[in-house]
């Protein structure tokens, strides 16, 4: 079995890092079996490195090894790239092809950026993983084969899986073994190494002489976070050696090229969540304020009515002062008034009067002139509902479930948050 630094040299792997030594020893570790490896890392860090030392490697090193993108690929065609069709089986289908999974028969297959893969040919895949069967496109006979399957992503699997953008069960199958390249700014003694090799290669390939860093120059490209990886900084290189006359770069010079990376990371692997409230559009924040609206309505109603039954402004204020600091808390800071009601003053009413016991004559209701309220309300009941269970669906799947930190976004109690969960069965 060849070392660690025998397949550097054979495969111009430049770097002394540990988690890049320990990649490369998994991947010749793994390389003598029929396992099928995952390789996890950013973009730009050199995934397509690993396959090739598997495959050169392995009995399979004399059979074919065909790289495939799977994110170049359009969806409509990249089953019948991956595994064939038959003529006629669509327009333009003029004569029968072999996919990949026919052609690499014996072989290994590197599929790149396969979380991009469309769900139906996730579904194809996985079957050739069990079983090494296929269906050619527009056919109807089951073909076999016998592939070494390796893919890359630089996407958090986990994360498409909880979308349903990527298959869990395909996951668990193509990473039976997963390999993970560090990124470049995790390499920070392996960079001006990189640097300096590709600056070499460039002044051969461009006849020229090879560029070379003043000692401010190399300070500012470890301190430089890279978010291209190898990728970025082998361009760099490139761009240096064709367009500066001046062999020796200084700081401000490599600055020049560097594009300000403080904004973004990108294209890394980085978490996508909103922030906690954040909501994308006018229309959810007006359903929010509808809901607190109504929420602080239901309040009132609850309040007034145990006023009511109890006649006790003081015990109802003992036994709700945290409901009344909710309605009432900031309406001291609001109005600029001399002298403003506190929730206790707003709950000192008047002693009901005690009317005659003699019977009043019976009289006519009076018109109600506000019968139109209690229509606009039945037919706004359903909708808001339905957006209440919407914003309280959002909060938990933003909070992941976690009642305590909806129920404050919502601005409701956690029993209060409780009780509509399960009224309305979520």
């Amino acid at each position: 079995m060849e070392n660690v630094q025998s397949i550097k040299q054979r495969f111009e792997l430049i770097g002394n890092d540990v988690k890049l030594n320990r990649a490369i020893e998994k991947a010749i570790q793994v390389a003598p079996t029929d396992i099928s490896v995952l390789v996890t890392g950013e973009s730009g860090v050199g995934k397509e490195s690993i396959p090739k030392i598997i495959h050169s490697l392995s009995h399979r090193k004399h059979a074919k090894y065909i790289a495939v993108n799977c994110g170049a690929i359009p969806e409509g065609t990249i089953d019948s790239e991956l595994f064939g069709h038959e003529k006629g089986a669509f327009t333009g289908a003029t004569q029968t092809r072999s996919g990949y999974f026919e052609v690499a028969d014996g072989g290994t297959i590197f599929l790149d950026e396969v979380g991009e893969l469309p769900l139906t040919t996730q579904v194809r895949l996985l079957r050739v993983l069990e079983n090494g069967e296929f269906l050619k496109v527009g056919s109807s006979q089951v073909q076999k084969t016998d592939v070494r399957i390796v893919a890359a992503t630089n996407i958090n699997m986990f994360e498409a899986i909880e979308k349903e953008k990527f298959r869990e069960d395909l996951y668990y199958r193509l990473s039976t073994v997963e390999i993970h390249l560090p990124p470049l700014r995790d390499r920070q003694e392996d960079v001006h190494l990189l640097f300096r090799k590709f600056a070499s290669d460039f002044g051969q390939k461009y006849k020229m002489p090879t560029i070379r860093l003043e000692d401010d120059a190399i300070q500012l490209l470890l301190r430089y976070r890279w978010p291209g990886n190898i990728r970025q900084l082998r361009n760099i290189a490139e761009q240096i050696s064709v367009l500066e006359e001046e062999r020796s770069i200084s700081a401000a010079t490599l600055n020049s090229y560097l594009p300000d990376s403080s904004g973004s990371n990108l294209p890394a692997v980085i978490g996508q969540a909103k922030k906690e409230g954040d909501f994308s559009n006018e229309r959810e924040i007006l359903y929010k304020v509808l809901f607190d609206m109504k929420s602080d309505l239901n309040d009132l109603k609850k309040l007034t009515l145990e006023l009511l039954k109890d006649n006790d402004s003081n015990k109802v204020q003992r036994e709700n002062e945290g409901l009344i600091r909710k309605i009432y808390g900031n309406q001291e800071q609001e109005e600029d008034i001399e002298h403003e009601e506190t929730p206790a003053e707003l709950l000192h009413l008047p002693e009901p009067v005690l009317e005659p016991t003699t019977p009043a004559p019976l009289q006519q209701p009076p018109e109600d002139r506000y019968h139109f309220a209690e229509e606009i309300e039945e037919e706004e009941t359903l909708s808001l509902q339905e957006k209440e269970i919407e914003l309280i669906k959002k909060s938990l799947e933003r909070n992941k479930g976690k009642r305590k930190a909806a129920a404050a976004e919502l601005g409701i109690s956690e029993r209060t948050l409780y009780r509509k969960i399960k009224q309305y069965d979520l």
